[in-house]
């Protein structure tokens, strides 16, 4: 039997604002123009390609980095890196590298795929659930755990400490670091909340009683149960919970990944040589590219 391609997906702007930050803003194209993110994403999928060898490459991006639906949901979603003007609150200096990011992805031939109303995230959940061969979702966001399924497979390539050291989180690192299996983490998640996203979950849970409260009732759904009925809970735990009900009802759609959304056709295989050499060959010289360009080749295999 013939061993399906294991696909990897790539968390496009959790990768390219890692780099931004890992690599100097002096690192600039022959006229000035910075392109550290640039040169620093392209080396980072190099490297993903040589230690991993996956069979087919998504980068995944954001057609909407907060989408409506959550935002009704809960209106403090992302409301943070909202910036003044409107729009999401991104680096002056990162912002023109982005279309040049886009452009030599293109001009590779690595796929590349954003949804209208929707993140990153949802297409890495729909993606993923739908590889026959399984996934490895490289990203540095926590709520991607909820993905992760031994049965599949589904791991998370986390990027908390870097791309050379990526840790792999599969159920057994879920439940190691949280108490809970990874198809229970976005229930978790909803509990404890999460600052960096502008969730407040439940005051006075934290991640412990928030694990716990998980294991113990195995759904978010059955913990609401049992807190109208006779639910072994403390005093305290049911107060809190039903002054929150309101939150909890709703901050599930924001949480979970919208993993059933309609996805076009798509080809994700490792592209065998460039889509268009020559546009390729035309921003490794305008932006000196030429070394990130010829290391991403050499991964690829690409025949010289």
């Amino acid at each position: 039997m013939v061993a399906m391609p294991r696909l990897m997906l790539l968390d496009t702007p959790s990768l390219y604002f890692r780099a931004f930050y890992g690599v100097p803003e002096s690192v600039t194209a022959p006229d000035g123009t910075p392109v550290n993110a640039v040169r620093g994403l392209i080396d980072m999928i190099a490297m993903l390609v040589r230690q991993h060898s996956p069979g087919e490459l998504v980068a995944c991006a954001d057609a909407d980095w907060r989408p409506a639906f959550r935002v009704a949901a809960i209106p403090s979603y992302k409301a943070h890196r909202v910036a003044p003007g409107g729009g999401e609150e991104v680096p002056a200096a990162l912002v023109p590298q982005v279309p040049v990011i886009e452009r030599v992805l293109d001009a590779a031939g690595i796929a590349r795929l954003g949804v209208p109303g929707y993140e990153a995230d949802d297409v890495m959940g729909a993606l993923a659930v739908g590889a026959p061969g399984g996934a490895d979702v490289v990203t540095g966001d926590r709520d991607m755990f909820q993905l992760v399924d031994d049965s599949r497979p589904i791991r998370v390539l986390y990027t908390a400490r870097g791309v050379k050291n990526l840790q792999v989180v599969d159920e057994a690192a879920v439940t190691a670091r949280y108490g809970v299996p990874g198809r229970s983490y976005a229930d978790f998640a909803v509990l404890r909340g999460d600052p960096s996203d502008g969730l407040p979950g439940v005051p006075g849970v934290g991640d412990k009683t928030a694990a716990a409260l998980i294991t113990r009732f195995g759904s978010l759904q059955a913990l609401l149960a049992a807190v109208d009925g006779d639910g072994d809970l403390t005093s305290a735990q049911r107060a809190r919970l039903s002054a929150a009900r309101d939150y909890l009802r709703l901050a599930p759609a924001v949480v979970r990944v919208a993993a059933g959304l309609p996805l076009p056709a798509l080809d994700p295989a490792l592209p065998a040589r460039p889509r268009d050499p020559a546009a390729l060959d035309a921003l490794a010289g305008r932006y000196g590219l030429t070394g990130p360009v010829g290391r991403l080749a050499e991964a690829l295999a690409w025949p010289s």
